[in-house]
């Protein structure tokens, strides 16, 4: 079982956190203004890197806050631990 560190909790088993997908996606500034393709790809495409991956997660089983991780998806090796609205830290700001 992985080990998780909750940036509030501390180190706790991964049955209390959820995946809640890839992190860093923008919402369409004015949503209305989109067509249907590009609402497509905002709700249902994502990528699926072999390697280092951001993931938003939920300590579910705990204090209910959301984090950012950075994950090797090949290794399952977690490399960082970031707060939402953070960069990336593995990228330069942009």
């Amino acid at each position: 079982m992985l080990l998780i560190t909750c940036p509030y909790c501390g180190a706790r088993p991964e049955s209390e956190f959820r995946c809640g997908g890839e992190a860093h996606i923008a919402r369409p500034p004015q949503p209305g203004n989109v067509d249907d393709t590009a609402w497509a790809d905002y709700l249902f495409y994502r990528t699926n890197p072999k390697g280092v991956h951001a993931e938003r997660w939920l300590h579910a089983h705990g204090c209910q806050r959301w984090f950012n991780m950075l994950r090797d998806t090949a290794s399952d090796q977690v490399i960082g631990i970031y707060a939402m609205g953070k960069s990336r830290p593995d990228r330069p700001k942009t």
